[in-house]
């Protein structure tokens, strides 16, 4: 009996059609899809993998080795002088690491990527591959209190300075620009306070100068934002968040032009920091990448519906939260934005105590740092996640002491609700 092949599905997926109708013909989907329309969760499920080249497992094996055997003394050789393609030593390259690695330049629209150990050793092997004493960096006034740490504290010392601007208007941004500068660095939104700025304006600015655009994508991950789409050149992401999503794991991803990332991990992790990511670590992102969508909708959906339940509460003075149409920067968001995300913050009208009390009163909700899990998580910032901040340089840099920072979970709405306000209703 002749097999019938679907013409339209095989142009889609950049198959063969006679190939596939031969019954002793094995296609090799994982290829076909890699220049493909496929979907978001498709890709976050196949991309980079063939169970055939395996033995027929489903998920990508765990390669457990730190060295790797040459055929030929040559073939080491060649492959250390960037003349052969192929795994040398484990803390530049594994392959289970690399499924990883493609499925993320995939879903982020990148040329390559590269995962590492945690956000952090993402973000300093690109800062120590990219720059020098003398260079300059412009940064959002609000980044993640080990990345501003990092910045203002740490490069200083090496002669790398950094300086801080509102980049939320990006004619700041021209008006910071030195000769010296080579990298612009935000997130969007901001950790903690939600703020946003224009990746695509920004980019141009950018462009025209020949500097560098860094975004930060760990709020919302390539399901909900795509900025190099919108013209940024690097793209980082602290995986241990929503792309891991269950709260099990560290890493890191950086995505790039393949020229970048290739400098990033033959000197950044070979020769600077060595932030590389185990195998392990990296077989756990691939299963939450599976899932990353489902979840992403649900932590939008149930933080949404929360935002304006909390804004409603008599003991709120204000909540950040760019699905509300009180946020300064709604319509950006909806214009840049899949969904507005699962992250919330928020200042109680008594302050700081009462925030405290907010934070000791809740019962499912659990109290810890992180974001992105299943487990909705809630923290005080300015005494956690950005105690590197001193009291005047959070004031100077957008967020106030009394502010509290929750990642929405999974956990059903009304039970988040009742845990939530209910905390808010015993303050008193």
């Amino acid at each position: 009996m002749e097999t019938q092949i679907d013409e339209k599905f095989c142009q889609k997926f950049n198959l063969n059609s006679a190939s596939l109708a031969s019954s002793n013909v094995r296609v090799d989907y994982a290829d076909g899809m890699k220049n493909s329309e496929a979907g978001f969760s498709t890709r976050a499920i196949h991309e980079g993998y063939d169970a055939l080249d395996y033995h027929g497992a489903l998920n990508p094996p765990v390669f457990l080795t730190s060295t790797y055997a040459f055929e030929r003394s040559e073939t080491g050789s060649d492959r250390f002088a960037g003349a052969a393609d192929g795994y040398i030593y484990g803390r530049v390259g594994n392959p289970t690491v690399t499924v990883l690695e493609e499925r993320m330049a995939s879903l982020e629209g990148g040329e390559a990527a590269m995962a590492t150990s945690s956000g952090m050793g993402a973000l300093t092997a690109v800062l120590w591959t990219l720059l020098k004493a003398g260079d300059e960096i412009v940064a959002d006034k609000t980044l993640y209190g080990c990345t501003f740490a990092l910045l203002h504290h740490q490069l200083e010392r090496f002669g790398i300075k950094t300086r801080f601007v509102d980049l939320t208007d990006p004619a700041n941004l021209s008006n910071a620009l030195t000769s010296r500068c080579h990298m612009v660095i935000a997130e969007t939104p901001s950790n903690p306070n939600m703020r946003l700025v224009d990746i695509a304006a920004l980019a141009d600015i950018c462009r025209s100068k020949g500097v560098l655009l860094l975004i930060d994508n760990t709020f919302c991950t390539p399901y909900l934002q795509k900025p190099i789409a919108l013209g940024a050149d690097i793209v980082v992401h602290s995986a241990t968040k929503y792309l891991g999503g269950h709260g099990d794991l560290l890493a890191g991803i950086v995505v790039a032009r393949k020229e970048l990332i290739d400098q990033f991990r033959f000197v950044g992790i070979k020769e600077m920091n060595g932030a590389c990511i185990s195998a392990f670590d990296a077989f756990l992102v691939l299963r939450g990448l599976k899932t990353l969508s489902l979840r992403m909708d649900r932590h939008g959906e149930t933080a949404l519906r929360l935002a304006h339940d909390l804004a409603e509460h008599p003991a709120v003075e204000t909540v950040y939260f760019p699905g509300l149409s009180s946020h300064p920067q709604h319509e950006l968001a909806r214009r840049q934005m899949k969904n507005m995300g699962g992250m919330i913050a928020l200042e109680l009208k008594a302050g700081l105590g009462a925030g405290r009390a907010f934070m000791d009163n809740v019962v499912l909700a659990t109290r810890a740092v992180s974001l992105g899990d299943a487990e909705t998580l809630i923290q005080h910032p300015a005494s956690m996640t950005h105690a590197t901040y001193s009291p005047e340089e959070r004031a100077e840099h957008g967020f106030t002491d009394g502010l509290i920072r929750i990642s929405v979970g999974l956990e059903d709405y009304d039970d988040l609700r009742d845990d939530l306000i209910g905390s808010l209703d015993r303050l008193g």
